[in-house]
């Protein structure tokens, strides 16, 4: 059996790129094809630890490189997976591994869940580091939209395109509870927006915030609710900002929520809203776990989020931190029900041709045996 050695990413804290190190770390056909170990990479335990620089943050990472190099010279893997950071201090922490696994003659397969590669391969440092660190190695990418970031260094032949993912947990619209089913959508005396994700400026929160204004200054009835953990945002701050707009009544910030209750946000809700602007994005998972429940969707064109919302498909994509333009869009949707109910159908179908959990594992087994097999 060959033998892969994983180093990526999972929870704490939750983000895109630890909930699919979960997802493979957990994955059946994944672990009976090969003969797997895992190393957990990330050195921060929460939200807040994340861009800080501490003692204990230190010893984690010396206690990575450990393991690496245990795993190197004890299991001597195939092929060496990285899910490698693209920037800062972390992308020299995850180069320095990189560099270790290269001393051994591994294979090396990096899957990119952010980018910001061309907009730092100009900076002497960062393209020597770049170019040593990419030299003979493959990539993954999220979405075709991705492939102009790296392409300075990674010929077309050297990429795999592989979507993110997901479990089926069968929470379309047609599994809510009973008196959640009798309600036609065209006689709701409010409709429910979700917002879901770290609460994070550049997230769009106070984008959305703004769109919520202007829809209740259009006396259009909504109630918008944002899940998520405290970001460079705090609860403090996000409820002063409710409060300065005037939303007490329609907005509720209710924290972190996992597992069902996370689920039940989903399927309580009419139309999910992302509009990031966040210079890292590149796949925005969130929009697709709403998809999987038959919302619709409106985010903005960020990274490959073109590849998962269909703009006037599946949802809408608005241009970002548009607060007019993602108004507009959110009030549509709640003045049309059937098209609401339309789109969400289509985002599900969607979800089930190109995004299940099956359909991931496959496209990375492919891959993985295609570089292991590659002399």
């Amino acid at each position: 059996m060959k033998r892969i050695l994983f180093i990526l990413h999972y929870p704490p804290p939750v983000h895109g790129s630890s909930v699919m190190g979960q997802i493979i770390k957990e994955s059946k056909p994944i672990n009976e094809t090969f003969s797997c170990a895992y190393i957990n990479l990330s050195t921060s335990r929460t939200l807040d630890e994340v861009g800080e620089r501490t003692f204990k943050k230190v010893g984690r990472y010396l206690s990575i490189i450990i393991k690496v190099i245990k795993q190197l010279l004890m299991n001597r893997p195939q092929l060496c997976y990285i899910a490698i950071a693209v920037k800062g201090a972390a992308f020299k922490k995850d180069a320095f591994i990189a560099f270790i696994v290269k001393l051994f003659g591994v294979k090396i397969i990096y899957h990119f869940h952010n980018k910001g590669i061309s907009t730092n391969q100009h900076k002497i440092i960062y393209n020597i580091l770049y170019k040593c660190v990419f030299k003979n190695t493959r990539g993954i990418l999220l979405s075709e939209y991705l492939y102009d970031d790296i392409k300075k260094y990674f010929p077309k032949d050297r990429i795999f395109i592989c979507p993110n993912g997901i479990s089926d947990i069968h929470a379309t619209k047609e599994n809510e509870n009973e008196d959640e089913k009798s309600v036609s959508p065209s006689i709701k005396s409010s409709v429910e927006i979700l917002f879901l994700s770290n609460l994070i400026k550049s997230k769009g929160v106070f984008i959305l915030l703004e769109a919520c204004k202007i829809l209740h200054q259009k006396e259009i009835p909504f109630k918008c609710t944002f899940v998520g953990a405290e970001g460079n945002i705090s609860k403090e701050d996000f409820q002063q900002k409710v409060k300065e707009l005037n939303l007490s009544e329609q907005v509720k910030y209710v924290g972190k929520k996992y597992g069902s209750d996370k689920e039940e946000a989903y399927a309580k809700s009419d139309i999910f809203v992302f509009p990031t602007y966040y210079n890292l994005e590149t796949f925005g998972l969130v929009n697709l776990e709403a998809m999987q429940h038959s919302l619709p969707v409106i985010s903005t064109p960020e990274g490959g989020i073109p590849d998962v919302v269909e703009n006037g498909v599946t949802g809408y994509l608005v241009p970002q931190k548009n607060v007019i333009a993602l108004a507009e869009k959110i009030a549509y949707l709640i003045l049309h029900p059937q098209l609401r109910e339309k789109m969400g159908k289509a985002g599900r179908e969607k979800y089930e041709k190109e995004f299940t959990l099956e359909i991931f594992e496959n496209k990375l087994l492919s891959i993985f045996r295609q570089v292991i097999d590659i002399v």
